[in-house]
């Protein structure tokens, strides 16, 4: 086992969290790292796939995006809570990353609630003062591996060793039906003047209905598991397939419903929306080495040769041979993995992305949601 201890910090003024009540953290990987730093947030323990996010702000919205589920977060800027926990940022009813994981933690925000009782609210822990640097090239060296977050009092070698251990025995995330997690319990309708989009939550934004609400679309979320049936039986003009977490060959009922719907209606996607169609069309997902996670990711339209900077949070990607009318029509300007993909014939579009940025870069929000109203509103 290897143990990496963080390094503490000088303390200057008074803090909110006394220095010598903070109890100690361990951070166990699978690999046999352990690294020890300062505990926040819950007192219990964690485990998930450990992923790094690059953003310099949004930690309201990674934390609380469904998206998360199922895996640790770290954030790679380096101080973290000082601007509060403001929950008009939520994007879902609380936090659903397992844990989190920060170099520097702003226990004084400039407004707004303290980091650590965000997470103590929603049972989260979390973990300061280490190297984030260290375990984000880590993670890029080796790929996101599996991990454990446990309070210790002393950080001794017995239990950086227990952490570790714990890691191990912690299930991959391709094994888990995390979409069932996270999905709403049942249907439910936000009125509007406009046409009617039916919204398969496979952990929706709250941002993504926000866009959807001030288009003033007739929207009814389902859950995950609503049959193709049902979903024709309310008559929409537009289905959209949202965001969700964990393996996409765990969410069957999505490619169903695609598969099944295809040219009957117009179908729309977002990031695991976006994997589900093109496996519902013959494509099929990989795992990245570490997933794009951040709100500076780069992507190239095929058709207009602009690059857009758009938000990401995803560790699977789309293999697809264009076949069958259905294009791709955007990629990634850094790895050249699939960011969209279109067929006209059946009027289906999907990103890889989040157009509905929160936070991050605007650039695609407009033309996503205006294409889904748009399209909405012909006689298809």
């Amino acid at each position: 086992m290897i143990s990496l201890r963080g390094r503490r910090s000088s303390p200057s003024g008074e803090k909110r969290l006394h220095w010598h009540h903070i109890m100690k953290a361990i951070l166990g990987f699978e690999n046999g790292v352990a690294v020890v730093g300062n505990g926040f947030g819950a007192e219990n323990p964690a485990c998930g796939e450990l992923v790094f996010a690059t953003p310099y702000t949004g930690y309201v919205e990674a934390l609380t995006d469904a998206s998360y589920k199922g895996q640790i977060l770290l954030f790679t800027y380096p101080l973290i809570g000082n601007y509060g926990t403001d929950v008009d940022q939520c994007q879902s009813a609380g936090i659903k990353a397992e844990g989190f994981v920060i170099r520097e933690l702003c226990d004084y925000p400039a407004k707004n609630g303290a980091l650590d009782d965000f997470l103590k609210q929603y049972g989260i822990p979390g973990i300061w003062d280490v190297d984030t640097r260290m375990i984000t090239i880590m993670i890029r060296d080796e790929g996101a591996m599996r991990a454990s977050l446990v309070r210790s009092r002393s950080g001794s070698e017995t239990d950086m060793k227990k952490a570790v251990g714990l890691a191990r025995r912690s299930p991959h995330i391709e094994s888990l039906d995390l979409v069932s997690d996270v999905t709403c319990a049942n249907a439910y309708r936000i009125p509007g003047e406009g046409k009617r989009l039916v919204l398969m939550d496979f952990g929706v934004k709250t941002n993504t209905l926000r866009n959807l609400k001030r288009r003033q679309i007739d929207l009814i979320v389902v859950p995950a598991d609503t049959p193709a049936k049902h979903i024709a039986d309310l008559e929409p003009d537009v289905i959209l397939l949202s965001n969700g977490p964990g393996d996409p060959a765990q969410a069957k009922n999505g490619i169903h419903v695609v598969q099944e719907l295809a040219g009957q209606l117009p179908i729309f996607g977002i990031c695991l929306g976006h994997q589900l169609i093109a496996m519902a069309l013959g494509g099929e997902t990989y795992k990245l080495k570490f997933g794009h996670r951040g709100a500076n990711q780069p992507v190239l339209d095929l058709r207009s040769n602009v690059v857009y900077i758009t938000a990401q949070n995803h560790g699977y990607a789309v293999r697809y041979d264009e076949q069958d009318g259905t294009a791709i029509t955007q990629i990634n300007a850094n790895d050249g993995t699939v960011e969209a993909i279109e067929n006209r014939y059946l009027h289906i579009m999907s990103v890889q992305y989040h157009p509905e940025a929160s936070p991050g870069p605007h650039d695609l929000e407009k033309p996503f949601f205006d294409h889904i109203t748009e399209v909405a509103s012909r006689k298809v």
